[in-house]
């Protein structure tokens, strides 16, 4: 697949992630849309779904390969953990830890905030209470 063409691709499937478009997400998957690539702004599918919530596009995007802890944009995003647990986002939490995606990851590249911490400043004690099920534990900020 040329260069512009992945682009353009990766632009709509972001686009569709974050309007939690699960048909749309498929048939770009289908066309040959990365899972894992991020558009301009740095942003990731799997972030962008998780961030709204879509539960069904975020299975949708692991099973075709989008890795679970991978970091979105350019220093302003996270991981897809903490954009769901940030939001209470309980059911996307779920599916995420299921996938692998680890409860004990600091955003911004190790210096930010765990998923445990964004949804305890929420507050969602139900996410809270995945995360610790799945081993979150409260910790020191990283320095």
């Amino acid at each position: 697949m040329n260069r512009r063409r992945r682009k353009k691709l990766t632009k709509r499937l972001v686009a569709a992630a974050m309007s939690g478009d699960l048909s749309r997400v498929t048939a770009l998957l289908r066309a040959g849309a990365p899972p894992e690539a991020s558009d301009q702004d740095g942003t990731t599918p799997l972030y962008a779904a998780s961030v709204q919530g879509a539960a069904d596009t975020v299975r949708c995007l692991l099973a075709a390969g989008a890795l679970p802890d991978t970091e979105s944009g350019h220093g302003s995003e996270g991981t897809p953990l903490c954009a769901a647990a940030c939001w209470g986002h309980t059911e996307t939490v779920r599916a995420l830890l299921d996938h692998g995606a680890d409860p004990g990851l600091r955003e911004d590249h190790g210096v930010g905030r765990t998923p445990l911490e964004w949804a305890m400043a929420g507050p969602y004690p139900e996410t809270v209470a995945v995360l610790r099920a799945a081993g979150a534990r409260p910790s020191a900020p990283a320095g």
